[in-house]
């Protein structure tokens, strides 16, 4: 298992497009692959999960991926995150 802190850049947090972008590319992935912010987990795989964190621009996630290709997907969904989640 890898995981990496990252700061959620794009100014409207993770709404509902950000939020389907982030899902889309953790589903591009066999890794498990989960977020944590403050005391919830969330499923990065679920839209659903993704939206219940209520994270919001500044905010930091820790991003886990347990798996074959954990870490190529650590890294694609660090990058996606940094870049502003297509916003």
């Amino acid at each position: 298992m890898v995981s990496q802190k990252v700061m959620i850049t794009n100014p409207t947090g993770l709404h509902l497009r950000p939020a389907g972008v982030l899902c889309n590319k953790a589903m591009e992935f066999q890794a498990k692959i989960t977020f944590r912010f403050n005391d919830y987990h969330a499923n990065a795989k679920s839209m659903l999960s993704v939206l219940g964190a209520c994270v919001k621009s500044g905010d930091e996630i820790e991003i886990s991926c347990d798996g074959e290709d954990e870490e190529i997907a650590l890294r694609e969904l660090v990058s996606a995150i940094t870049s502003g989640l297509g916003e």
